[in-house]
């Protein structure tokens, strides 16, 4: 085949990947930009194809160059965070993986391939000052609630296992490892166990783990040294922020595996080290964690580490599913009552027997958080009500038993209104269990996450 028909293949080939993907020769001169990158970058392709790199994107110092580092210096980089104004001025952020091309011991091209983190990395410096800001003595009000051991509603004997088992760790500083599914209210176990420590009048800050990808994740956890990166600046992580409180990691199985041993070295050590810096800053942070799988499961598919979690685990609390305290309910639907009269303006003051026993017979795959759904949709629905009936009742269907209960369904209407009915109520009932999130109820329908923002679109559900 003649070098055309390669260069053909290469263009057919990058024209089909997601990624962005950029090739120099051997001069620098670009050879394949896709349209992806392109995007990526905001500039046009012919900005880029048959010129030097350095003068097709002049504000990327030749330096910190990850294609100048293969071409030059036969040097592969992986997932680097890069920080650059494009040709027309615009600031982009990307994660970059680089490599040389290399025939005959001699490097002939190099290329790169880019993912777009710019909204991504915008967000994670929102989130460190917020909590910065957050933390300042100068705040009148906290940021976010603070939840204490009253907010813990229950009288089961599961329950209240949990409630003093944590009002014993309270008197601790060791670590908190909490098991729970999803909506079963781990959050609210670990502040109340935060404020009623001697750290109470520290900061509590709360990092989800799975809400960032690890570049990112590691810079907001210990923060970042100035020329660490491209475009990185002197900034604190949430460990120095947390400094002398207590740190709740989220969902810290999905951490990557490798963040997840510089975690356990600080655990251990008790100091940190920006990310690009070469100084070692001591601090004092109360860690806690939680999953919502059980850890023997998530230790046997590798998502987290055995050495961690037994790091961790000094204070071990599983939190029982609410179709495991169903006597709670009454009790907890009476105070969800008194939280949304205001939000609602209503005048609700009770639940009548009948609705209770409705409310007890479901399963609750989404937990508390699916029950507060159930009463919220109820009272927003409400007109001059005093008494929330069955009636009033806004619940969902038994997902389990689609299959058995399509009687329940209307079907004199056409067959396509009839299964995008069913459809709504499935993708409704799936994201109320997994908490509103898109990618875990994208995940258990079976669907790509694309897919089911389409999906959520189309029934109003997303704006």
């Amino acid at each position: 085949m003649h070098e055309e028909g390669y260069k053909k293949i290469i263009e057919a080939l990058i024209s089909l990947i997601d990624s962005g993907v950029y090739i120099v020769d051997e001069e620098g001169v670009g050879i394949f930009y896709n349209e992806a990158m392109a995007t990526l970058e905001q500039v046009n392709i012919e900005d880029v194809v048959g010129k030097e790199f350095p003068k097709a994107f002049p504000g990327v110092k030749l330096g910190e160059s990850t294609l100048y580092q293969a071409l030059k210096k036969n040097i592969s980089t992986k997932n680097k965070q890069q920080t650059y104004k494009n040709l027309y001025g615009k600031e982009v952020t990307t994660i970059n993986s680089t490599v040389p091309v290399v025939l005959d011991g001699k490097t002939v091209a190099a290329v790169e391939v880019a993912k777009d983190i710019t909204n991504i990395r915008s967000m994670s410096d929102t989130i460190l000052e917020l909590q910065e800001n957050k933390i300042k003595p100068k705040e009148a009000k906290p940021v976010i609630k603070k939840y204490t051991f009253d907010d813990l509603i229950g009288k089961s004997a599961p329950f209240t296992a949990v409630v003093e088992r944590a009002q014993q760790a309270a008197k601790s500083n060791a670590s908190v490892f909490i098991y729970g599914e999803t909506g079963t209210g781990k959050e609210l176990v670990a502040q109340s166990i935060h404020y009623a420590s001697r750290r109470k009048d520290r900061p509590f800050l709360a990092q989800n783990c799975a809400a960032l990808p690890e570049s990112l994740l590691e810079g907001i956890l210990f923060g970042t040294a100035k020329g660490g990166f491209t475009g990185a600046v002197d900034r604190a992580g949430l460990f120095e922020q947390a400094n002398g409180g207590t740190l709740l990691l989220d969902e810290i199985n999905s951490m990557p595996y490798d963040l997840q041993s510089k975690l356990l070295r600080v655990l251990q050590e008790s100091y940190i080290r920006r990310v690009g810096g070469s100084k070692d800053i001591p601090i004092d942070v109360r860690i806690m964690a939680t999953v919502n799988e059980h850890p023997e499961k998530l230790m046997a598919q590798g998502k987290l580490r055995k050495d961690l979690y037994y790091r961790l685990n000094v204070v071990n609390i599983a939190i029982p599913p609410l179709r495991q305290r169903k006597e709670d309910i009454p009790l907890l639907a009476e105070k969800l009552l008194q939280k949304h009269n205001q939000q609602f303006g209503t005048e609700i003051w009770m639940i009548s027997d009948n609705a209770i026993e409705r409310l007890m017979e479901y399963d609750y795959p989404g937990n508390v958080r699916e029950l507060e759904n159930i009463i919220m949709q109820s009272m927003a629905m409400a007109d001059t009500e005093h008494v929330m009936s069955q009636k009033m009742l806004q619940m969902p269907m038994q997902i389990h038993a689609i299959g058995h209960d399509v009687d329940k369904w209307d079907r004199k209407g056409p067959l396509d209104e009839y299964l995008a009915n069913l459809e709504e109520e499935i993708i409704r009932e799936v994201m109320i269990a997994e908490g509103g999130n898109i990618s875990k109820t994208a995940e258990v329908l079976k669907i790509k996450r694309q897919t089911l923002q389409h999906k959520l679109r189309k029934y109003g559900m997303k704006d």
